[in-house]
């Protein structure tokens, strides 16, 4: 009877995080869900009217803030996937800003995330683009000239 209750408490401290947390196919939806609204927003740019193009522009900015709010349920759901971990490199921290310039000893194949969609990030859209940790920031970097081109800041815990 003891183990069955203590089983039975167990499941239901498990449960909630499990029922929580974002399934693959609801964040791929809230993708599609906010390319489809920016598709709508360039068709009223094009045919609509001002209140057209003021509608679209909000419907695309709910779409990309729920898809904001799916990503960080799955971060507090998976918190053991961004953790950060003993992470050291022989140069000090330093706050890039998208358009800076990287040394290559920054961004070279040693820092690369090699599993980004581990992590939920958007797929490089060219080969020469490579996300980067840099102490808890992500960088995305242009490998062939060092240009930043997107920041995630505190990004492990």
């Amino acid at each position: 009877m003891r183990k069955l209750i203590i089983l039975g408490l167990i499941a239901a401290t498990a449960m909630p995080g499990a029922v929580m947390a974002q399934s693959r196919g609801e964040v791929r939806d809230s993708a599609r869900e906010l390319r489809q609204e920016q598709r709508e927003l360039r068709d009223a740019r094009r045919y609509g009217s001002r209140h057209d193009v003021r509608e679209q522009r909000r419907d695309v900015r709910d779409a990309r803030q729920e898809l904001r709010e799916d990503w960080r349920d799955y971060r507090r759901s998976h918190r053991d996937v961004y953790r950060g971990g003993n992470w050291r490199a022989p140069f000090r921290y330093n706050r890039w800003e998208v358009g800076s310039q990287l040394r290559p000893s920054y961004y070279n194949s040693r820092y690369y995330i090699s599993d980004p969609y581990r992590y939920r990030l958007s797929r490089p859209g060219n080969p020469n683009l490579r996300w980067v940790r840099h102490y808890n920031d992500v960088l995305l970097v242009n490998v062939r000239s060092g240009r930043v081109m997107e920041v995630h800041r505190g990004f492990f815990w």
